[in-house]
């Protein structure tokens, strides 16, 4: 007498199910160590929006408030008449400053990394370490340097001065993080053009600039970020108060003795704004791109 054991289709193991519990468990645990770490990078940008929205008063209180007793949204109205220059002044010399800058820099960078990914020119090697070597200095450092050179060339304490200043100290980081797109681009879709009929510069713009986008919205958006933030240069070339940009033009609200912090935290928020749109307007395009060149 034989006795049959019923067999059971399709039954999942008995370790999947097990795994399944613990996968959701490491995705909760992700998902909160995610959560800390931007709770940990937003709070100071949050006491800052807060702290642009209280008084003075409340702001050197001891003990501090967290929330305002009396919101103040007129600090951001107020703040832009300061008795020396009006704040609008600062403002537009920011946005043009890094405007300028970003565009010199991609003009120059992208046929310069062009050319280094494509030639096998005598002193390429040596040529692509001396621009490294210059992303390790500093404006401050040449200051003295660049403003007898300014001087000399009559364009001391001019939006110009500050444009060529960001655009040299920012385009070897461009260069090299372009460089190394191009070089991921196969030479076999040159060449295929090549044989079309298309000309070099064709080539560059119709065939391998849509290849490294991603590389260009990252070059973009680290120089309009460091021309946008800049302070030391701006500082020491710039003696005019209408020259001057935004992350200048916040040392008015700071005395020796007394410190405006409403003002400072209001224009402050006010700085960081447009960053935040261009990283808004630009990350899908950015990711998406990344995405699209790791399948092909």
């Amino acid at each position: 007498m034989t006795t049959t054991v019923p067999v059971l289709l399709n039954e999942p193991p008995a370790d999947s199910e097990s795994r399944a519990p613990r996968r959701k468990r490491r995705r909760w645990e992700l998902t909160a160590v995610g959560v800390l770490l931007a709770a940990v990078f937003l709070i100071p940008y949050g006491v800052m929006l807060l702290g642009s929205l209280k008084s003075r008063a409340e702001i050197l209180r001891i003990p501090p408030t967290y929330l305002p007793e009396q919101w103040h949204p007129d600090n951001y109205s107020t703040m832009w008449n300061t008795p020396e220059t009006p704040l609008s002044f600062n403002m537009v010399s920011t946005i043009v400053i890094s405007t300028a800058a970003t565009l010199l820099v991609l003009l120059v960078a992208i046929p310069a990394a062009y050319y280094t990914a494509r030639r096998r020119f005598p002193g390429r090697v040596a040529f692509l370490g001396l621009v490294l070597i210059t992303q390790m200095l500093q404006p401050t450092v040449l200051v003295t340097g660049l403003i007898r050179e300014f001087f000399t060339l009559g364009i001391n304490d001019t939006w110009l001065a500050m444009i060529l200043v960001n655009s040299a100290f920012n385009l070897s980081f461009a260069v090299w993080i372009l460089h190394s797109f191009f070089a991921s681009v196969p030479v076999e879709i040159e060449e295929a053009a090549q044989l079309d009929g298309l000309s070099r510069w064709q080539i560059l713009t119709r065939v391998s600039l849509p290849l490294v986008w991603p590389g260009i919205v990252t070059a973009t958006i680290f120089t309009v970020v460091a021309c946008w933030n800049e302070f030391a240069a701006s500082l020491v070339i710039l003696t005019t108060p209408e020259n001057q940009p935004l992350s200048v033009a916040l040392t008015k609200f700071i005395g020796q003795y007394d410190t405006a912090w409403q003002y400072v935290f209001a224009i402050s928020t006010v700085g960081i704004v447009p960053v935040v749109i261009l990283f808004a307007v630009i990350e899908k395009r950015l990711v998406a791109g990344l995405t699209a060149g790791s399948v092909k």
